[in-house]
């Protein structure tokens, strides 16, 4: 299975997003990275910021206020933010994708799409898609959604619960997957503004890392919407993962990949800096010296340079218009986040309980990084596929 992804925009003619910006954006993002991981709060004055740079509508094309980003640049902007606080890198990484989607133009009511595409070109109008529940889990691996949308005079009625609800108390708006009461169900996006009357948020999330990410369960109670904003609804069998939705599977590779590979940046330069500054009393010279300590760096070194080359790779390809294959996507990200772990798990075999002392950064990069394996499609799904695939079947 190949995937179409060229996106479906203008020809850029923006510069680049300077190194020196970026840089910025870490630093800025870094210094509270350590607060919003204790509190657990909506990053809030992370998005202010980006806003103020510009950065939300990244992705929106030219035509409506935006950069019209490519996958190249837009994961520059994340892999930036997630080396500076990854749960602002996720949220944002829904939106990002969201308008990097030309289905969206063929799909979407014109009128509500450019509306949401002018929002965040001003900064505004993050936006999140709200799949998982109790009942099912993941949509990917199959299975009806008990949310339903039931049809009223004037509009829709949502009621059901999302769980993992990345986002859920700073965005203003939720794609809901849900499934209609009509005698031939179908499933879908209904959009949903956060601020509708019917919606109610249960702050249950208290995760092991990206605890910013404020995931809480949302409740739709008989939550109204109007007609139109059933916006992608559709016969269950006429979704298929990866093929409906080609660019989202793009997306999914590359920024995920992008989130955690920050995420071991980040890592990695809190421990070169730890090992160059710690200067045992017997040895009489910084632990960057020993030659065991070097060799571990290096492997170090290895992981990360085989991510970055992988990740500027595929997202050129994607940018070229390339066809990339379902199989590639999952091993993309497979691999980079399975380097982006084994990379911050050797900075705690170099570093021992100062590692995993809460005043070292570390410590958080290492809850943060083991998070790379929730996200679909899980190492199973894409092993599996991978080795179908070898073997032709």
């Amino acid at each position: 299975m190949t995937l179409a992804t060229a996106p479906d925009r203008e020809e850029s003619v923006n510069e680049p997003i300077s190194q020196t910006l970026l840089d910025d954006i870490t630093r800025r993002l870094a210094a509270t990275a350590e607060d919003y991981d204790r509190s657990s709060e909506f990053p809030r004055a992370n998005f202010d910021y980006l806003a103020a740079q510009g950065l939300i509508g990244l992705t929106v094309a030219r035509r409506y206020g935006g950069r019209g980003a490519g996958y190249a640049e837009a994961i520059r902007v994340l892999g930036a933010v997630a080396k500076g606080e990854p749960s602002t890198a996720l949220i944002l990484f829904m939106t990002y994708a969201h308008h990097a989607q030309p289905e969206r133009l063929t799909r979407w009511p014109p009128h509500l799409y450019e509306k949401l595409a002018r929002e965040a070109a001003c900064g505004r109008g993050l936006i999140g898609f709200f799949r998982v529940e109790p009942e099912l889990g993941t949509p990917v691996r199959g299975g009806m959604p008990k949310t339903i949308a039931r049809r009223t005079a004037d509009g829709w009625s949502i009621s059901g619960t999302k769980i993992y609800a990345t986002g859920s108390t700073g965005l203003d708006w939720y794609a809901v997957y849900a499934m209609t009461d009509e005698e031939e169900p179908r499933t879908g996006v209904f959009l949903v503004g956060s601020d509708r009357p019917g919606i109610s948020i249960e702050p249950e999330w208290d995760h092991f890392g990206m605890r910013a990410t404020v995931s809480h369960r949302v409740v739709f109670d008989e939550t109204q919407i109007p007609l139109d904003h059933a916006v992608d609804v559709r016969k269950p069998n006429e979704w298929v993962f990866g093929v409906d939705d080609k660019s989202l599977a793009v997306w999914n590779s590359l920024a995920i990949s992008t989130i955690y590979d920050g995420v071991a940046q980040a890592a990695r330069d809190w421990l070169c800096t730890y090992l160059k500054e710690r200067v045992p009393t017997n040895l009489g010279a910084s632990l960057a010296t020993l030659p065991r300590v070097q060799e571990k760096f290096g492997e170090i070194e290895a992981l990360l340079q085989v991510n970055r080359t992988l990740l500027e790779t595929a997202a050129q390809k994607a940018d070229n218009g390339e066809a990339l294959s379902l199989v590639f996507l999952n091993i993309v990200k497979y691999t980079a986040t399975s380097n982006a772990i084994r990379a911050v798990q050797i900075g705690l075999e170099l570093t021992g309980n100062p590692g995993l002392t809460r005043k070292n950064p570390l410590e958080r990069h290492y809850r943060d990084v083991m998070c790379s394996r929730i996200h679909s499609p899980q190492d199973d799904t894409i092993l599996v596929g991978a080795g179908r695939a070898g073997f032709g079947l």
